[in-house]
């Protein structure tokens, strides 16, 4: 019973009977199983055992069994124990039961586990009785209402209550009463509690915190209990589920009843519905009936009970009801022989008023608006309860209210009252009026003014069926469905010769039963009726109609602009009798009656508001402002500006224009009478402004007004581009603009909103301000700034001002920003949204508490989204048109918003704490604000001081004060845990919204600021410094219990889809989790702390058993690829990308992207911290295998499964081209996100609408025009939706396959392979991967990259020697697949796509794969053959690529095509193919290679040295390439051709000094210089031997290169037997010297040089023998 599963089962019944109730149950079946579960538990209501000794001895001994589970307990167990069993006078081993459980929410709720053990237990009883509730109301209350399952239903309650298959309903009393009995037991607690709390006040005890709230909560639990058990009760009885019995019972506890409390209101439904029951003749016999209802008349003097109001309530309820016993009594009844009907009905009607005397009217007042209490200020209304009620008890203002399902219980109730009054009592009815009017005539007579000494009786009742009815249209509609009903006769009677008094009553009641467009409608026509009524008989005399009301407003309104006429104040007929010509002392109440009454039709009835806004005689808004006088109370004043909005509902301009002149010709001379103002003063007189703000009803509906002004024309639309008042408003008086109005409603918030009183008056006066603040603000559109001027559209003409200017500064907005930069509008606005949370969790979502406050959190978030262009764009174009009438209202020394926040760093606090109220809209607008502060980089990073770095963000402190983060983010991780049940509601659900607005708010706020701690940090758990993160000891985050916590289990528990189907909206919320715990560990500050907490939870091995393997029959939210690519295809519509069936795949790469990232970065983690268990677990589950420590391992897709998305393609598409867009400039309404840029929607739309009106103004404009503009515009909507997608698509494509390539490399380095093994997987990997690698070239280049990338990567691992090469079958198909890689190596070098990059790639590829394979492919072997003719079957093109790239090409892309050509030469070496050497011949390769000699000097010193380690890897990799040609006779013959030795001449290489080397940027450049010349020097002897000695031609250059180089050779020479000025230098240079000395001994000796210089030293000797 008090454990989670049977806790969260209660709960999940109760949501799915409330579902059931709103018709939103998905399936019938959960809930039928689940109430078949319970049907013990609802039987058992609240019964509990009570403390007893033996269970008490049990847990002495230390040693119980909880949930089948023994359990060794401590003392301090035992004594918390004791202490719960003794708070809920418990059995002890069920209060350790509920103790033991309570464990784990004690800490989610940061309570003591004695108290969550006391509040789990009260929690279930409530989940019983609410179940129970809405069970009894579904199945046996519904009414008309069609209930799905009823029969079910209807079979559980009968078992619940007993009478399963019988018409016997004693068990069913049985149960009412054991009800009943449940209230009585908690009234007692309920008593003893307060009893606890009053005398530790008398005694001066100190009462703890955890003591009170434990109170407070068991106080309202108890009530909320209390309040289901009367509900039950109630709901039963009309079944007959009780008897007269019961009924006894009821009535002998309501006499004991001495308070005036909630629960003596829960009392009140049961009593008029049994009473109702018992009366009735079905019911009860008349012998029966009459003897009770004897009895009950005589207990009214024999045993007053201690509520005198609730009694005489009793008895009006039950003459009401009995009385309909005899409006046709059945002659035949022998109960009824002989009883003389009149006098019995003279005597009820006695006995009612007797009623109504001792209160009763008073009492059902009194609870009517304590159950709907007046939550918005009704000035009118709350004046005359209190004048009705007098000194009648009443709940105080801070009391618990009422569900609102017992309200409508209650209010239902009542209905039936009327109802039963109305047409039982018709007598009685008349008697009370006739009696009052008489009363009222006697006291007039005697000129007393005063109401209070006749009894106002009917004007009671009247409220009373205004309180009944009002909010319930669907019953209000019996009062107008038949003309002949005594409903509606009533209303005829009731509308006859009103007194001032009754008439405002009349009227409140009128408008009560008129809500809804219907009975609005029929309240309308009933006004309108002068004469007869519908059947003729009746002339409906001194009625309320609209003439009378007319008549009335037009002849107060001549007396107050002619006062010197007397006022006729009076109701009825004219007449010469002194009584009629009293002024009443009520005439302005009725007055304003009349006009709010008029005000209410004009907003619910279209009929009546076409009526009185086109009524040929008088023009309402003129009345209104008339009345508007400096002579009229101010009471009245409001009501005619309430009345003059309510004309504006539906607003055209032309209306709205009239309006605006009316207030604006008022303002400047129809306020102040006797004192008329000229008619050209240039302004309105100030004292009106100040007088209208010192009187709270007139000021609150003069800014409603406004407000209604100020709103947006129902036809505007989205596009916002027109000003909400005429352009020349006041322009022949002033300056023209609505300016003095909009400081009005600034000056009242910042003034008088701070100092009223009264809580519900100052919300409310907040709430009309700030909702003018949000309307001004949110009707601005910004974009039509940035349109003019960067998208080439004409926005000057084609919006509706006279131009961009003018829009911009008439524009309510501006002025509003201008003042809430001002220092007491902002001290206002702070004070607005900050308070106790506590009393915002309590207070209802319709509150004006809850509605002020979210306004305020609006209006500071539209001031931080627009305040980018007041000031940067609005603010300077004021001060290019600055006028002397402008007051400036702005701090100037507030350069953002941002500083004010800075001065109430409180709000970060209270927003966050406002997320954890039960206001859903509350939390996602505190959530979006809290963002906005969150990213504003102001707010983010603390200023510095000069020389200083930037300090901690303020707002981060702020959260750490008093520990306010952790309480945050515990309220925070409650919002998003998983709720199973909750998926039912779709994605409407509250915690559906909640969940995605906190994940989006998270996202945000670490996409803002990634690199310092911010709120997002703070709030997930981590402990915040400057430039780092930590965990705290004994932190929410070291108990696992922080909002990090709750993501990753989100992450992990959240479905994305159902049975294979992957839904979008399930999907975003997994998607926005596993992208927050992405950005934490790619992000340095989290890193480490979040994967040890994620490899802990077993995030790779829990989150692989999940994982899907998806194909082209895969279901995106019921659609396939496939099916979305046909219809782009086909030309039509695509549902598929243009709706949730795209998002879901991309949101599923999005999310099999991440978790391929994290499996590798593990991966890597594994091998750097050394453990290899991990290691080899990842390893495993690569492979397809997830192995857990003492379990069995269990298959999952392995990564090569993982591969499944490439089998998708999607569409290439360019941005669509239209004539709407032609000429447009669209950049503006780009928009990039996660590094793929797309097209922002509601911008494209703003474009489209104002390029349709721009076109409508200068074309053609039929209807048939306009009807294909729109569909072009849905059209094109259509084709940028579809682009959008398919760029976002591409974009996640690439990172999954960028994923998934690093995974596999990781892989490759990482884990422990033998070389079998090894060999297998990259032969697996290569077959996966090449048929992608393929088809990728001529589609998409970044595919190829990636793919060739790993291509790359897995050749460098191959071991060309493993034995899986052998000469076997499976060493041919791995030798295949080799060969495969080339020729794919091969065709994407050349591939008209490829880049640098990819080429590159390619070369190593190719290269490494001839290099391994070299050993093998020897002269004439298949092999070798086999690799020349995969090249040269690639044709020229390829070695045009190839030779491009060695000779122009970027980077180490040359260096790699160099020695791709190396390799090349080689292969064609060894098969004795000129292939490749005629191949350059027919380039000229040859002669570029050797051109590129000369100019090496001059290119070093040219370069700077980073770039000169490259250039040198270049010159090595030409001159090895050279090298290689000259290796044969053939190849050393085309470079000799090529000029080597001239181009060796012209570079001077061995001109230099051996000793200084080359001029350039190198810290070693003499040694690289050596390794230079060497190179050279190898290409020399290559071509020199491969020509032969016997070339003479060849010799001799070379000799002449010797001679040349005779100074640079003698100098190596010397150098390498340290001979010179090289000696004694360190050994770096030794082993190049003994080269360079070999390779210029082997070209002296080639050449025969040293021969050649002696005879030549010989000839020239004796030539000079004779000189």
């Amino acid at each position: 019973m008090a454990d989670d599963e049977s806790l969260q089962a209660l709960a999940a019944l109760h949501r799915d009977l409330e579902a059931l109730v709103d018709n939103r149950l998905p399936a019938l079946g959960r809930l039928v199983e689940n109430l078949e579960n319970h049907l013990e538990a609802l039987k058992g209501l609240v019964s509990k055992k009570g403390k007893n000794d033996q269970s008490r001895k049990a847990l002495i001994t230390g040693k119980i069994t909880v949930g089948d589970e023994p359990y060794e307990v401590n003392d301090d167990f035992k004594q918390e124990v004791l202490n719960v069993a003794e708070e809920l006078d418990l059995d002890e081993l069920e209060a350790a039961e509920y103790f033991m459980y309570a464990q784990q929410e004690a800490e989610d709720l940061d309570r003591p586990q004695a108290q969550t053990a006391v509040i789990r237990f009260h929690r279930r009883r409530e989940l019983v009785l609410l179940c129970l509730r809405i069970l009894m109301k579904a199945a046996l209350d519904s009414g008309e209402d069609e209930v799905q399952g009823l029969d079910i239903l209807q079979a559980a309650v009968e078992y619940i209550v007993g009478v399963s298959g019988t018409n016997n309903f004693a068990s069913a009393y049985q149960f009412w009463g054991k009800c009943f009995e449940a209230m009585g037991g908690i009234e007692r607690w309920l008593q003893k509690i307060a009893e606890r709390l009053q005398s530790a006040q008398v005694v001066g005890q100190t009462q703890s915190a955890s003591f009170k709230e434990l109170m407070t909560f068991q106080l309202q639990s108890l009530t909320r209990q209390h309040e289901c058990l009367a509900a039950i009760c109630t709901h039963m009885i009309k079944q007959g589920f009780a008897n007269m019995e019961n009924l006894k019972a009821l009535l002998a506890r309501a006499k004991t009843i001495d308070k005036h409390d909630l629960i003596t209101i829960h009392y009140v439904p049961m009593l008029i519905r049994l009473l109702s029951h018992i009366a009735s003749e079905a019911n009860t016999v008349t012998k029966d009936a009459r003897l009770f209802h004897n009895s009950l008349l005589a207990a009214r003097d024999n045993g007053p009970w201690a509520l005198r109001g609730l009694h005489a309530a009793t008895l009006a309820w039950w003459l009401a009801e009995y009385s309909g016993r005899y409006t046709d009594p059945n002659q035949q009844d022998a109960d009824l022989q002989n009883v003389d009907m009149a006098k019995e009905a003279e005597e009820r009607s006695e006995a009612f008023m007797r009623t109504l005397d001792d209160g009763a009217f008073h009492f059902m007042l009194s609870f009517s608006q304590d159950v709907r209490p007046t939550r918005w200020y009704d000035p009118q209304k709350t004046s005359m309860i209190s004048s009705l009620l007098q000194d009648a008890a009443v709940l105080p203002p801070d009391s618990p209210q009422t569900e609102d399902c017992f309200r409508t219980l209650v209010t239902e109730q009542l209905q039936y009252f009327v109802d039963s009054f109305i047409t039982n009592m018709p007598d009685t009815l008349r008697k009370l009026k006739a009696e009052e009017d008489d009363q009222r005539r006697r006291l007039h007579l005697h000129f007393q003014q005063s109401t209070g000494e006749y009894p106002l009786h009917l004007e009671r009742f009247l409220v009373i069926v205004s309180y009944a009815y009002d909010g319930s249209p669907d019953a209000a509609e019996d009062f107008w469905s038949d003309k002949e009903s005594n409903l509606y006769g009533f209303l005829q009677w009731a509308a006859k010769r009103q007194p001032t008094p009754r008439i405002a009553m009349f009227c409140e009641m009128l408008r009560a039963i008129s809500t809804g467009n219907t009975n609005a409608d029929s309240a309308h026509r009933f006004l309108l009726e002068e004469g007869a009524s519908s059947t003729g008989k009746i002339r409906r005399i001194s009625s309320l109609s609209y003439t009378h009301i007319f008549n009335e407003l037009i002849e107060f309104q001549r007396n107050i602009h002619e006062p010197k006429k007397t006022i006729q104040g009076g109701l009825y007929a004219p007449s010469q009798h002194p009584a009629d010509q009293i002024v009443e002392p009520e005439s302005a109440t009725m007055l304003e009656s009349y006009l709010c009454l008029l005000a209410h039709l004009c907003r619910e009835s279209t009929l009546a508001r076409h009526f009185l806004l086109e009524h040929p005689d008088h023009s309402v808004a003129a009345i209104c402002f008339s009345l508007c006088t400096d002579k009229v109370v101010t009471g009245l004043r409001a009501a005619a500006f309430d009345a003059a909005s309510a004309l504006l509902v539906d607003k055209d301009r032309q209306r709205a224009s009239s309006m605006w002149n009316l207030l604006d010709d008022w303002t400047f001379s129809g306020f102040y009478i006797g004192s008329k103002q000229n008619a050209i003063q240039p302004v309105p007189r100030h004292e009106l402004w100040a007088t209208l703000a010192a009187g709270y009803d007139e000021a609150l509906a003069f800014i409603r007004l406004l407000q209604a002004l100020v709103e947006p024309y129902p036809d505007d639309g989205f596009l916002n581009d027109a000003l909400p008042f005429p352009e020349s408003l006041g322009s022949s008086r002033r300056m023209p603009g609505i300016e003095s109005y909009i400081d009005f409603v600034m000056q009242v918030f910042a003034d008088r909103t701070l100092e009223v009183q009264d809580p519900l008056q100052r919300h409310v006066l907040r709430w009309a301000c700030l909702n003018f603040m949000v309307t001004s603000l949110q009707t601005f559109n910004e974009d039509l700034v940035v349109f003019a001027n960067k998208a080439h559209i004409p926005v000057d003409e084609i919006i509706e001002p006279s131009s961009l200017a003018a829009y911009v500064t008439l524009h309510p907005f501006t002025r509003v920003m201008e003042w809430l930069f001002n220092d007491k509008v902002i001290l206002a606005l702070f004070a607005s949204s900050h308070h106790d949370v506590a009393e915002v969790d309590a207070a209802p979502t319709d509150s004006p508490l809850v509605q002020s406050l979210m306004l305020s959190i609006e209006v500071m978030d539209l001031v931080m989204k627009l305040q980018a262009t007041y000031l940067d764009i609005v603010r300077p174009l004021l001060k290019q048109q600055i006028s002397m009438q402008r007051t400036p209202v702005s701090n100037l020394s507030l350069a953002s918003f941002e500083d004010a926040v800075l001065n109430n760093l409180q709000i970060i606090v209270d927003l966050g704490l406002y997320c954890g109220t039960g206001h859903q809209l509350l939390t996602v607008a505190s959530l979006q604000l809290l963002e906005k502060m969150a990213s504003s980089r102001k707010l983010a990073v603390s200023p510095a001081g000069f020389g200083q770095r930037a300090g901690r963000s303020k707002i981060v402190g702020i959260l750490e004060k008093d520990n306010e983060a952790e309480r945050i983010g515990r309220s925070l991780s409650s919002l998003l845990q998983y709720d199973v049940d909750e998926l039912s509601a779709l994605e409407e659900a509250p915690g559906y919204v909640i969940k995605l607005r906190i994940l989006e708010f998270l996202n945000g706020c670490l996409t803002a600021v990634s690199q310092r701690p911010t709120i997002a940090h703070i709030l997930l758990g981590f402990s915040c410094e400057n430039n780092m993160v930590k965990i705290a000891p004994d932190s929410l985050f070291e108990n696992e219990s922080s909002l990090f916590h709750a993501i990753l289990l989100l992450a992990y528990h959240y479905p994305a889809g159902d049975g294979g189907n992957y839904i979008a909206w399930l999907s975003l919320i997994k998607t926005k989790c596993w992208e927050i715990l992405q950005r934490l560990w790619r992000s340095p500050l989290t890193s480490e702390i979040v994967m040890e907490q994620m490899r802990n939870f077993g995030m790779p091995f829990e989150e692989a058993l999940q994982l899907q393997v998806i194909d082209q029959r895969t279901p995106w939210d019921g659609m396939t690829l496939q099916q979305g690519l046909e219809e782009l295809e086909a030309d039509v519509p695509s549902s598929f990308f243009s709706g949730s069936s795209a998002l879901a795949l991309q949101l599923f790469l999005q999310r099999r992207a991440a978790f391929l990232d994290y499996e590798s970065r593990e991966l890597r983690y594994s091998v750097k911290e050394g453990s290899f268990s991990l290691r080899n677990r990842i390893q495993s589950l690569l492979l397809g295998t997830t192995v857990r420590p003492g379990e069995e391992n269990v298959p999952v897709a392995d990564v090569f499964n993982l591969f499944d998305f490439m089998e998708f393609t999607y569409p290439t598409l360019t941005e669509p081209q239209h004539y709407l867009v032609k000429n447009v400039d669209l950049t503006y309404c780009q928009e990039s996100n996660d590094g793929v840029t797309t097209y922002s929607m509601p911008l494209l739309e703003q474009v489209m609408a104002l390029q349709v009106k721009y076109l409508a103004q200068i074309g053609v404009n039929s209807e048939e025009e306009e009807i294909r503009r729109i569909q072009d515009v849905d059209m094109l909507m259509e084709a940028f939706r579809v682009y959008n997608r398919s760029k976002q698509l591409a974009r996640y494509h690439r990172d999954i396959l960028q994923s998934w390539v690093q995974l596999l490399m990781v892989t490759l380095h990482a884990c422990e392979f033998d070389d079998n093994e090894r060999t297998a997987f990259v032969l697996q990997t290569l077959q996966v991967i090449l048929p992608k690698l393929e088809l990728s070239y001529g589609a998409d280049v970044e595919t190829s990259l990636q793919l060739v990338t790993l291509a790359e990567a897995l050749i460098q691992k191959i071991d060309f020697k493993s034995s899986a090469f052998e000469k076997t079958r499976n060493g041919d198909l791995a030798n295949d697949r080799l060969s495969q890689l080339f020729r794919a190596a091969l065709v994407g070098i050349y591939s008209p796509l490829a880049t640098p990059e990819l080429r590159e790639y390619c070369y190593q590829i190719c290269f490494r794969y001839i290099h391994g394979t070299f050993e093998k492919a020897t002269r004439g072997s298949i092999l070798g053959r086999h690799t020349l003719t995969t090249v040269k079957n690639c044709g020229t093109q390829l070695l045009d690529v190839v030779c491009d790239d060695a000779y122009s090409g970027t980077g180490t892309c040359r260096i790699s095509a160099l020695l791709l050509l190396s390799a090349l030469v080689a292969v064609a070496t060894r098969q004795e193919s000129k292939y490749m050497l005629d191949t350059f011949g027919s380039l000229n390769f040859v002669g570029v290679l050797v051109d590129n000699i000369k100019h090496i000097p001059e290119e070093l010193k040219a370069s700077p040295g980073p770039q000169i380690p490259a250039l040198l890897s270049y010159y090595d990799a030409s001159l090895a390439l050279l090298l290689r040609i000259c290796q044969t006779h053939v190849g050393a013959t085309s470079v000799l051709n090529a000029g080597l030795f001239p181009s060796i001449r012209d570079s001077r290489i061995f001109d230099v000094d051996p000793d200084i080397g080359l001029e350039f940027d190198d810290s070693n450049a003499l040694k690289k210089y050596y390794e230079l010349m060497l190179a050279v020097l190898r290409v020399i002897n290559a071509a020199v031997l491969a020509r032969g000695r016997n070339n003479e031609q060849t010799v001799y250059v070379a000799r002449e290169f010797l001679k040349e180089s005779r100074h640079s050779m003698v100098a190596i020479f010397k150098r390498s037997v340290n001979v010179g000025a090289g000696g004694g230098q360190d050994g770096v240079l030794v082993q190049d010297l003994s080269e360079l000395v070999d390779c210029f001994t082997v070209l002296v000796e080639a050449t025969g040089f040293l021969e050649f210089e002696d005879s030549s030293l010989q000839r020239r000797e004796r030539q000079n023998l004779f000189s």
